[in-house]
């Protein structure tokens, strides 16, 4: 149902039609772009529908099969990195010419505005392994028309070295599995994740500042096809896959969720209103942190699979997009959250922030408080019980003065117990605006007078400073 089992790179999926014609296709694409809207398609070139050694003939195990599939025991199987029974053979020229002019067809005919490739480590395996100047990376990045379109890797496979995140060269983002796993845990409550949570926020310095990468290459995420929904996350602590005829053993198992004291669906008030600020909790972390966010359809209103986390078989209700009663009042606080980084650059900087002075101010462009104002030291950062983490984001010390922002913002975010908080000093003429609390998310800006503030109990803040 999620068609990755292509048999022809070149061809849109004709569920899709009305005509069968490619117009339509393009119609499309250009209809969103008129709206502002990009489109990136998801690619899959690194199997074909045709299964393992024993499945079916339908594309280019007919033409060459040598050729087109890595094999073993002398062409007898297939070797099997991506789990489903194939592998293309990307190092051999013509299956690496066939992928480039597919790519190309969709850029200079149908007009897409760039790609994400499913299972990538897989095409940049050489003989020697994962190789980031390998033959297929060297060809995309050469190439006059490919590169300068938008690229994301999947950076894994389950091949030997299939774990890459954070290796791929410039122009490459990629997909963030390790931010959906520690934010899920921060807000599920598990202890000693401050430190974690701090990486995150920063766009994953620890796995992408090298080789000059941009801040933006890490896609931060909390949810994808791949795994529950968000409503799920707060609804289910078990996956619930008995549908796929798999016997529940298919998707992950370890998913970081929390049912909040009932599994599934409840009329329970208090339950359902504390998964709807977990929800708000993550959403905001996401929208607050340095990188390149990625929602999944459905998260805005709430949608469920029912606990299924691998619904890559349902072509029915339980992986269609519900829109029949959809949670108006998320939609909106993820609009508003849109709205917020959309206002404010600091949260959508190229460049790391390492605590470092600017040449500017001397101010460095980021600041770790605890609640109470100072500083925190290593054994704060070790300490499992410490819980609101604050920060001050300023423009990157590295960014050119000519390009710096006077724009500040300050977040807290506080898995514990209410705490009070100390803002920062505002300078003379500026005062701190409230612009979020994740508990109160109907509640418009606030002016603040004092010199601290209570940190709800499960809760994000963010201010801004606007002249008094």
């Amino acid at each position: 149902y999620w068609g990755y089992q292509s048999i022809g790179f070149f061809a849109p999926e004709p569920r899709y039609m009305v005509q069968n014609e490619i117009w339509e296709f393009q119609t499309m694409v250009r209809r969103m772009h008129s709206a502002g809207i990009e489109v990136l398609l998801d690619v899959v070139y690194n199997h074909s529908g045709e299964g393992n050694e024993l499945g079916p003939t339908l594309a280019f195990r007919g033409l060459d099969n040598r050729s087109y599939y890595r094999l073993l025991d002398g062409g007898r199987y297939y070797v099997n990195d991506t789990g489903t029974g194939n592998t293309l053979n990307v190092k051999h020229p013509a299956v690496l010419r066939m992928v480039m002019d597919s790519l190309r067809y969709w850029v200079e005919v149908m007009h897409v505005d760039g790609f994400r490739f499913d299972l990538a480590t897989t095409l940049a395996r050489e003989t020697q392994g994962f190789d980031r100047d390998g033959g297929f990376l060297d060809a995309l990045r050469q190439d006059p028309v490919l590169a300068q379109v938008k690229l994301i890797a999947e950076p894994w496979d389950i091949g030997p070295g299939g774990y890459q995140l954070g290796s791929w060269p410039h122009p490459f983002l990629e997909w963030n599995d390790r931010y959906r796993d520690g934010v899920r845990r921060f807000w599920r409550g598990d202890g000693g994740m401050l430190p974690d949570l701090a990486g995150r926020l920063l766009g994953s310095a620890q796995e992408f500042d090298h080789s000059g990468r941009a801040a933006t290459s890490s896609v931060n995420f909390l949810t994808a096809h791949d795994g529950f929904t968000l409503e799920d996350v707060v609804s289910y602590t078990e996956k619930r896959n008995e549908a796929n005829g798999e016997d529940n053993r298919d998707g992950h198992s370890e998913n970081y969720a929390s049912n909040h004291g009932v599994e599934g669906p409840t009329e329970d008030a208090e339950v359902r209103a504390a998964r709807d600020l977990t929800k708000r909790n993550m959403l905001a972390t996401l929208f607050l942190s340095q990188g390149t966010p990625m929602i999944l359809a459905g998260d805005e209103i709430a949608n469920s699979q029912g606990g299924n986390n691998n619904a890559y078989a349902q072509d029915n209700a339980i992986g269609w997009t519900d829109w029949s009663d959809p949670d108006a009042a998320l939609t909106e606080f993820v609009a508003r959250l849109a709205e917020i980084r959309r206002e404010h650059p600091v949260l959508r900087q190229r460049l790391f922030l390492h605590s470092r002075p600017r040449t500017r101010d001397g101010l460095p462009d980021l600041y770790w408080r605890k609640p109470d104002g100072t500083a925190p030291e290593d054994h704060d950062w070790h300490d499992p019980d410490w819980r609101a983490l604050c920060v001050e984001i300023r423009t990157s010390s590295a960014t050119p003065d000519y390009r710096a922002s006077d724009d500040l913002l300050f977040a807290v975010f506080n898995a514990g117990d209410t705490v009070e908080v100390r803002l920062p000093d505002a300078p003379e003429g500026l005062i701190w605006e409230a612009i979020l609390d994740t508990t109160t998310p109907d509640a418009g800006p606030s002016c603040l007078t004092t010199e601290t503030i209570l940190a709800p109990a499960r809760s994000v803040l963010a201010f801004a400073r606007i002249p008094a």
